[in-house]
């Protein structure tokens, strides 16, 4: 029985190709559930809440989605506007939920209103808690469980569960005011999600109040199907103002409400924590140009600040979420790169530096994150974090002893098996939820053991009978991995994707599927990209379709290192397609490949690094480029001048790192795509580049999606439409295989 042939039209389709999947997994405060989101096999976009018993070893669902909104779940704006800077946009039913502090009940946002869920409950275990015809947002527990609180209309506001009465904390909210909320490029660029903070003695909540009216305004049309709506929107150019950020607090039992003094001037509001004694407050605060960022500790009854640590960078400080407190100790653990590697160091509360925890030539990171705290067992005096010790393109599990004082002399590995982990701490540090994958294993869940051993499967997800990718599997292609060099020694990892029935003597066209951006590896030995699914799954179509396909991390992506990583600084697009024309290199030596028929694609940076790639070279007959930035002027500013600084401090990096000058250099068949309603990457980028190829006589190809959104690759019917648009533009341009040999053209960038 021969294998079906692998479609797009199938990767969109239900059930999920890589297998059920566990989302949000969390831990009851008891330990004894392990909760996670899980698409219906109907619909995998609509999720559920599920439960998995660590007693039993059984999973049930806890809440059906459709049974409390049905299938036709409208979001607001506000709404939309988050899930798609949280990269859910795609995803309907339940997205998010959180314990109480006693294990007790969950909440659960739901259709824009609030739902109590009590695990005790024999019969109608969930409960509608608020009935408002406004949206409500970033709900929470109070760490006590007295409080649920919640974003309406620009306010805060909190329910007191003991006597079911709400009230509003703020009222000032509304136009160009906001409270409560993280700021545009706060939620896009910095990793932080929320603007409100509760004590961890339930008595005060530290919230921000956003005032969007310094920022220039643009007008911004989103076209949909069925007309054009104009938005005149706050957009922080970059070297324009940014949203002015404000910290106050409020009494529970007074609803007082204190004015802080943060000292951020034009810089930015990173992070807050409460100290666990809830009197001060942890902030750290960076300034503009990004170059240094400091812990502050600010006392909430006197406002006095004082400086706890600086950090200092000559390019630039990246943010993470790795500062903990430890409860046993007078102390607390922060994540640094000073060393060139991000590493782990222990301080006590007065911000002196006790020891180094980790070291090495290797980064403490997650799972396609800066964060790689997992957490730690103060009973046993370890610390357990995710690294790329064993190599960039994994990630493991490990654990180094608070006490040790040679920080390089015992790391301790606790995963087993090869690829790529993530990791969640069980409380009281009984073990952990491992999730993994590999180029041969779709994702699994198990509770481990703290020495890696199993204990229960959550989810085993064989590649069996019964799997959604078996009828598919015979016809896989197994991806291979290696390095080149670049220029200055450092090594650029690639995965490469033969075509499916390779012959001897014939040569294939190649493509190209490139980021190439920060803060994202493509280069992993996990299953089909991880979160990029789709995108891992297309470059299987293409291969059995007949093209060769590489992935090469070039200098500037993550996760390697501030040598690799800042080899962007000041100017992008140069460092980055030297690298790329490696690959071509690369490719060109392979004798199964037609080194004059390369092609290169990609999205969002992915699609500047196409434009670069079809401008400033003449290495490849054809490109698409999706989403792209064509001039980083246009762009926001906590990302942009995080590399190139300001439009007036570096005026000829923003002039050589843009598109639009080389332009008339336009070498290949060009796809240009993009959503009509873009507010990240703005569809100006495109039309820009638009007008200027069409003042030059430059022919391309364009497809633009009515009412789509930056992440429109991941919509059901968008993703599809464009996956299967690139592949016949590619079957066009680059045509099949062929017997003859081809000279290749030389590999040269400007």
């Amino acid at each position: 029985m021969s294998a079906e042939p692998l479609t797009v039209a199938r990767i969109f389709a239900d059930p999920d190709l890589s297998g059920p999947r566990l989302r949000e997994p969390k831990f009851s405060p008891d330990g004894r559930y392990v909760t996670y989101l899980q698409g219906k096999r109907d619909n995998k976009d609509q999720l559920d809440l599920w439960a998995f018993d660590t007693r039993s070893g059984s999973a049930r669902m806890l809440v059906d989605s459709r049974q409390l909104v049905g299938d036709d779940e409208k979001l607001s704006a506000e709404e939309e506007a988050r899930r798609e800077r949280q990269r859910t946009a795609s995803l309907r039913g339940i997205v998010e939920y959180q314990f109480s502090s006693d294990g007790k009940r969950l909440l659960i946002p739901l259709g824009g209103d609030l739902y109590l869920y009590d695990l005790g409950a024999k019969a109608a275990p969930a409960t509608r808690l608020t009935h408002s015809e406004s949206y409500e947002t970033d709900a929470k527990f109070s760490p006590g469980g007295r409080y649920v609180s919640f974003i309406r209309d620009q306010n805060l506001f909190v329910i007191d569960l003991r006597a079911r009465q709400e009230r509003a904390i703020t009222t000032d909210g509304g136009g160009l005011v906001q409270n409560g909320v993280a700021e545009f490029v706060a939620q896009e660029e910095m990793g932080r999600d929320t603007g409100y903070w509760w004590s961890p003695d339930d008595s005060h909540i530290a919230f921000t109040r956003i005032d969007d009216s310094p920022v220039q305004e643009v007008e911004r049309f989103e076209i949909n199907a069925d007309g054009a709506r104009m938005f005149r929107q706050r957009y922080p150019a970059a070297g324009t103002a940014n949203t002015q950020v404000e910290l106050k607090t409020v009494a529970l039992a007074t609803s007082k409400v204190t004015d802080l003094d943060i000292g951020i001037g034009d810089g930015y509001l990173a992070r807050v924590k409460w100290f666990p004694d809830s009197k001060s407050l942890a902030i750290q605060r960076q300034t503009r140009d990004q170059k240094k960022l400091e812990l502050v500790k600010l006392d909430v009854a006197s406002g006095r600040a004082r400086v706890l640590l600086t950090e200092t960078s000559p390019h630039w400080i990246e943010l993470n979420d790795d500062f903990k407190f430890l409860s046993s100790r007078p102390q607390f653990i922060w994540s640094s790169r000073r060393s060139g590697y991000k590493h782990l160091y222990l301080y006590d509360l007065d911000g002196k530096l006790l020891k180094p925890l980790t070291a090495g030539e290797w980064m403490v990171v997650g799972d396609g994150s800066e964060n790689g705290l997992v957490g730690i067992d103060e009973a046993a005096g370890r610390v357990y974090f995710l690294a790329s010790k064993e190599s960039p393109l994994e990630r493991h599990l490990y654990w180094v002893s608070l006490d040790a004082r040679d920080p390089s002399s015992k790391v301790t590995r606790v995963s087993r098996e090869a690829g790529w982990h993530d990791a969640k701490l069980l409380p009281g540090a009984r073990g952990y939820l491992d999730v993994h994958s590999s180029p041969e294993q779709p994702p699994s869940a198990s509770l481990r053991k703290l020495d890696g051993s199993l204990q229960h499967w959550l989810l085993k997800n064989p590649l069996d009978a019964t799997h959604p990718y078996h009828p598919y599997a015979s016809n896989h292609v197994a991806e291979e991995y290696g390095s080149v060099a670049a220029s200055d020694g450092q090594q650029l990892y690639y995965r490469l994707l033969k075509p499916a029935n390779l012959q001897p003597g014939k040569r294939y066209p190649a493509v190209i599927d490139v980021y190439g951006g920060p803060h994202f590896q493509y280069v992993r030995k996990d299953w089909m990209g991880g979160a990029r699914a789709a995108q891992g799954l297309f470059r299987q179509v293409l291969a059995q379709n007949g093209f060769v396909v590489l992935t090469l991390d070039n200098r500037g992506s993550g996760f390697r290192g501030n040598a690799f990583e800042t080899a962007i600084a000041g100017r992008t697009g140069k460092v980055e397609i030297e690298d790329q024309l490696r690959g071509v290199e690369y490719l060109q030596s392979l004798p199964f490949v037609a080194g004059d028929r390369i092609g290169i694609m990609g999205w969002s940076y992915g699609g500047y690094m196409s434009l670069m790639a079809l401008t400033t070279t003449k290495a490849f007959r054809a490109g698409v480029a999706g989403a792209p930035v064509t001039d980083w002027a246009l762009y926001d500013t906590h990302y942009t001048e995080r590399y190139l600084g300001t439009p007036q401090s570096n005026p000829e990096g923003y002039r050589s790192s843009a598109v639009i000058p080389y332009a008339d250099s336009l070498h290949g068949s060009l796809l240009l795509v993009h959503g009509m309603a873009d507010d990240n990457v703005l569809f100006t980028h495109s039309t820009l580049l638009m007008q200027k190829l069409q003042s030059l006589a430059k022919q391309f190809d364009l497809m633009t999606y009515p009412g789509g959104k930056h992440g429109l690759v991941r919509m059901p019917q968008q993703g599809r439409h464009y996956y299967e648009m690139v592949l016949r533009f590619f079957q066009r341009e680059l045509g099949a295989e062929t017997h003859t040999s081809s000279t290749a053209p030389p590999v040269s960038s400007r």
